[in-house]
């Protein structure tokens, strides 16, 4: 496995898309932050340099499938395109793992961290390296995930802005989703703050104490949460609970 192959031919593969749109940079930058979280996590599990490379390269790849989801659409919405599942197919079916890995000892791993990284619920793996490849990017991924809704424009990431986002509330079906520590499902998202809570649910499906350790250490949950003025007072309380209760959870760890 070369890693530093594997970037520069994921290099080449960018050439085909738009690097100055604004959503294909927010992703080329999302990859490598992913990579580089998959490392750090690797690293604070004692993990050989074998896995921590081959979390690494499922880093790199794991949103292949996101370019040609924004060139075709100009969206992220998962009901445009499953991004996971079009990337499994042009790596796998179309065979363009080989143009980033020329072993293929590790396509079962990759092919299922891959198809799993953006379910729902992690479901349905059995094998313990897999399953261990499979939770080290689901958790990679929310780890840089905090990372963009700090740093990118709120209206980039949700089409409106700070300000106009904290003037709406939280629908009731997305809030009691969050208090009963769940991820929220896309599908009952209906205002921009649902969007915005359902990234703060992330933190109830994390699988590692390392990875705990790191959201503590940025202060991820409440720079995310003070990032809107929530000028709707309704909104402004239900914040406060959320802002306690990931306190609690992720104080707490596995």
């Amino acid at each position: 496995m070369d890693l530093q192959y594997a970037k520069q031919r994921f290099e080449q593969y960018l050439d085909n898309y738009d690097r100055e749109d604004d959503k294909v940079r927010l992703k080329i930058v999302h990859t490598y932050g992913v990579t580089e979280c998959s490392r750090q996590i690797a690293k604070r599990m004692g993990l050989s340099d074998e896995d921590s490379e081959l979390a690494q390269l499922i880093g790199l790849l794991h949103d292949i499938g996101r370019f040609e989801q924004i060139k075709r659409f100009d969206s992220f919405e998962p009901d445009v395109m499953d991004h996971a599942a079009f990337g499994v197919k042009i790596l796998f079916e179309e065979g363009m793992i080989r143009q980033f890995v020329q072993e293929d000892a590790w396509d079962g791993i990759i092919r299922t961290a891959i198809a799993k990284h953006s379910d729902f619920r992690l479901e349905g793996v059995d094998d313990e390296r897999t399953l261990l490849h499979a939770k080290i990017i689901r958790d990679a991924d929310k780890l840089d995930n905090c990372r963009v809704k700090l740093v990118d424009a709120v209206e980039t990431i949700i089409g409106v802005s700070a300000e106009e986002a904290g003037r709406e509330e939280i629908s009731p079906e997305v809030l009691g989703q969050f208090m009963r520590k769940e991820s929220v499902l896309s599908s009952t998202r209906k205002t921009k703050m649902d969007y915005w809570l359902s990234y703060l649910a992330y933190f109830f499906d994390i699988n590692f104490n390392e990875t705990f350790a790191i959201i503590r250490e940025k202060g991820y949950a409440d720079r995310i949460i003070g990032r809107i003025p929530y000028s709707n007072p309704k909104t402004a309380k239900e914040m406060e609970t959320v802002r306690k209760m990931l306190a609690a959870h992720i104080g707490a760890g596995l």
